[in-house]
């Protein structure tokens, strides 16, 4: 989807996991009410999810934005804006590691 990047960070943790954050600004629509498209990702080393942060429209079921978890839960994330989401993920990576390492 055509938008323009508003967000962009991603590194590497000592213990090889990493983190790739992307939010864009798109045309408000049905899809995205909020004129913003974001997927935020921390995963282990061998690639597998250890927390996701989304808006695809593909679990409305749980809510347009939401969280995934390793054991595969999807649950409702409350949207008030980007920067939100941002600290909010960047706090729950530094739990994650903390808990693993």
């Amino acid at each position: 989807m055509p938008g323009t990047v508003v967000y962009r960070d991603e590194g590497e943790k000592p213990d090889g996991s990493r983190y790739e954050m992307v939010a864009w600004q798109v045309p408000v629509s049905s899809e995205y009410p909020q004129g913003v498209k974001y997927s935020f990702q921390y995963m282990d080393a061998d690639g597998d999810t250890l927390l996701r942060f989304d808006n695809s429209p593909y679990h409305l079921d749980v809510g347009r934005h939401h969280r995934h978890t390793p054991d595969g839960e999807i649950e409702q994330l409350e949207f008030t804006s980007v920067s939100e989401l941002v600290d909010r993920f960047q706090n729950e990576v530094t739990e994650i590691y903390e808990q693993r390492n």
